[in-house]
């Protein structure tokens, strides 16, 4: 039948009325349909937009961190030590690298190449996991950034970084330290400082689209606050030639190791600090624990002889002897509660400033036995021994001095000449600004500061101006440091050698060889402290092994420093120099 036939009109279904309630019915479930629209748009649009909006950021909106340029570090005269210049990271997203296309490998050889990577080793990096973003390398010179940019990778890009540069390179490594490859301090003084010198970084929000294409930015910037520049105390020229002294006579010497400190007598700053073996701060592939420590202050070791004149300081100051006090170190041993304490020689009938000249153990235990052990204890630690350094560097240690009370007869003689107890270089250098500045110790800094220290009293300054007479003649002829002479100069200082203690005994033939003083002796300027890890070339006295060190330093810093020379200008000749008692 054709559906043409069909008369619609005439059908009972449709002719017959809907019922009233039914089309009520629809025309509610339509109207609480619109209200439902309705309600739904007014809580997205209104009373749910917040929740709607974070949504939305989640996916779509991003902050970009703007990084703070980090400040510099300059030296006393304000030459840079480090500094932050513009880099380029390199990241991806694997998945839009189309690395099956010939054009696009060749490419990517050229990237490879430029950050100077194996290709295999990219390639692992764009095979990834994570296909949305890998990093691939960080901290790219800028001009290597540009070249990579030029390239047109699909699915390559990069970010804006800062990295640091050091001009003084392993010279001035442990003083300055480095950052990681998030700028963050590390090591030295980039540690030390670094919430000042890193800044505040800023702010940016955009829309990021798919790719992770900025689209557009999203309220206003909030820029980065830089960081502050710091200057330190160091003098970069005194410290270069400290560093190159000292690496040449590790060398020479056949030495583990070797540390040189350079105080300003006056001011307590820090002029130089070097350590070798040391590192490159720029260059930190395969770095050892070696070359990361800071041995002028992370260790701490017995002094030997340079101790003497801190005890012969409180002897003197006590008035229990005068500087021409005869002692009789006859015959060149002596038996403290059945150990027994020897001299290298016999020196015979001394006086105290002669027991200094000599560095007599058995002349030095003599006048230390005559003094309480508190008396001696006190002194120590007025000087700094047993005390952790007050100086805003990481790593200082306090050594080791033990309470007097647990202190037995042979355990006072032998402190009395710098066995017994520890220090680090740098504590010894410190002690020695008593005899610098009238019998007031000072404290030690980093930073620059124009104006004097502030003394603490340990002796009378009569007493440090008879002990740095007594320097003076150690230094001199007859004495054990005969080789820190300098010319045009006068110095006065202490040499000591010490066994080095493996466990709870010392081992056979290791010594730390050590030279502390200072110059000019009349009105000193400068403190210089040396040591010289193992030397195993045949030398092992401080005398002749860390007192040259201990000259040119001295001779250069104060030509630096532009003070005038206070003796006549000519060359002494040392000979042969006296072995100083272990």
């Amino acid at each position: 039948m054709s559906s043409r036939s069909v008369n619609y009109t005439s059908s009972p279904l449709l002719a017959s009325r809907t019922p009233l309630w039914r089309s009520r019915f629809i025309v509610a479930l339509m109207a609480l349909g619109f209200l439902a629209l309705a309600g739904r748009a007014a809580y997205v649009q209104v009373f749910g937009n917040a929740f709607f909006q974070r949504q939305g950021e989640v996916r779509f909106a991003r902050t970009l961190e703007l990084p703070a340029n980090r400040g510099r570090i300059l030296d006393r005269n304000g030459l840079i030590l480090a500094s932050s210049v513009p880099a380029a990271s390199i990241w991806a997203i694997p998945e839009d690298v189309e690395t099956d296309k010939p054009e696009v490998r060749a490419k990517l050889k050229e990237l490879a190449r430029l950050m100077g990577m194996p290709l295999p080793a990219l390639m692992a990096k764009l095979a990834d996991e994570d296909k949305t973003f890998v990093w691939i390398k960080r901290q790219l010179d800028w001009d290597v950034g540009q070249q990579i940019h030029a390239l047109g990778l699909k699915g390559i890009y990069q970010r804006k970084e800062y990295k640091r540069q050091y001009p003084e390179g392993e010279a001035a490594a442990h003083v300055v330290g480095f950052t990681n490859v998030e700028d963050h301090g590390q090591e030295g003084m980039e540690l030390a400082f670094d919430k000042e010198l890193a800044g505040k970084p800023g702010s940016r929000r955009v829309i990021k689209d798919r790719l992770g294409r900025v689209v557009e930015g999203v309220g206003a910037d909030v820029p980065p606050v830089d960081g502050k520049d710091m200057q330190l105390s160091i003098d970069s020229k005194v410290q270069f030639f400290a560093y190159q002294k000292l690496r040449d006579t590790v060398t020479e010497h056949k030495a583990k190791a070797g540390s040189v400190v350079v105080l300003d007598a006056h001011t307590g700053e820090v002029l130089a600090l070097a350590n070798y073996p040391s590192y490159d701060p720029g260059k930190r592939v395969n770095l050892t624990g070696e070359q990361l420590r800071n041995r002028a202050l992370t260790d701490v070791f017995e002094p030997g002889s340079t101790m003497k004149p801190i005890t012969i300081g409180l002897a003197l100051n006590s008035g229990r002897v005068r500087p021409e006090t005869v002692i009789d170190t006859t015959p060149g041993r002596i038996t403290i509660t059945g150990s027994t304490i020897s001299d290298t020689h016999n020196y015979g009938v001394l006086t105290v400033e002669g027991v200094i000249q000599k560095s007599s153990n058995v002349g030095t235990t003599k006048i230390a036995m005559q003094m309480p052990a508190q008396e001696m204890w006190e002194t120590f630690s007025a000087v700094g021994f047993g005390q952790k350094p007050q100086i805003a560097f990481p790593g200082a240690v306090s050594g080791r001095l033990r309470p007097y009370k647990s202190w037995r007869p042979v355990e006072q003689a032998t402190m009395s000449y710098g066995y017994g107890l520890s220090a680090s270089l740098f504590q010894m250098a410190r002690s020695y600004t008593v005899f610098a500045n009238g019998g007031k110790v000072i404290g030690a800094t980093m930073l620059k500061t124009d104006q004097p220290a502030v003394g603490v009293p340990v002796f009378s300054e009569r007493t440090a101006n008879q002990v740095r007479k007594m320097l003076q003649m150690a230094a001199g002829p007859g004495g054990t440091g005969q080789k820190a002479q300098t010319v045009g100069y006068s110095v006065g200082g202490k040499s000591g050698t010490a066994r080095k203690q493996v466990g709870k005994s010392y081992a056979s033939g290791k010594y730390r060889a050590w030279f502390t003083g200072l110059a000019p002796i009349d009105k000193p300027r400068i403190i210089v402290a040396v040591m010289i890890d193992e030397p195993s070339n045949g030398v092992i006295y401080g005398g002749a092994v860390a007192a040259p060190v201990f000259s040119e330093v001295v001779q250069q810093t104060l030509r630096m420093m532009g003070v005038a020379p206070d003796m006549a200008v000519k060359p002494l000749i040392v000979t042969n120099a006296v072995e100083e008692s272990l």
